[in-house]
């Protein structure tokens, strides 16, 4: 648990984020230009700064390689980030990483569309390759 002076929440540092927890399942169709498009408005942090929750939409772009992200795990793989402290642009990079490590797709986009919060309007994309 990380906490810093004045700080009223404690949060969990980077380190309780579960990338194990993804797994894949073979994609039959390799050699195609189709895309998958996941989306959540259930996506949460903490702010590392405030020790406040950052709230907001994930999106994921990616035309697959030769195996696809399972969904379940994936949503286990995205409540990992509820308790931990991370910058959006921090989060937004994070979890490109674990999901290229993981599933090696031919690209990927992932979009962190992040709730108003004292009056600014964040919106974080990052892509692969």
């Amino acid at each position: 648990m990380v906490e810093a002076e004045g700080r009223k929440f404690p949060f969990d540092g980077v380190e309780k984020v579960a990338p194990g927890l993804l797994e894949t399942f073979p994609y039959e169709y390799p050699g195609r230009e189709g895309e998958v498009v996941i989306s959540t408005d259930e996506w949460s942090c903490v702010c590392p700064f405030s020790g406040l929750p950052d709230f907001g939409t994930l999106t994921i772009r990616y035309v697959p390689g030769t195996v696809c992200l399972e969904l379940k795990s994936l949503k286990y793989y995205l409540t990992s980030y509820r308790s931990v402290g991370i910058y959006q642009e921090h989060a937004a990079n994070r979890l490109l990483e674990d999901l290229v490590a993981k599933c090696r797709p031919r690209r990927m986009e992932v979009t962190l569309d992040y709730r108003l919060r004292g009056g600014i309007h964040t919106v974080v994309a990052v892509r692969h390759p």
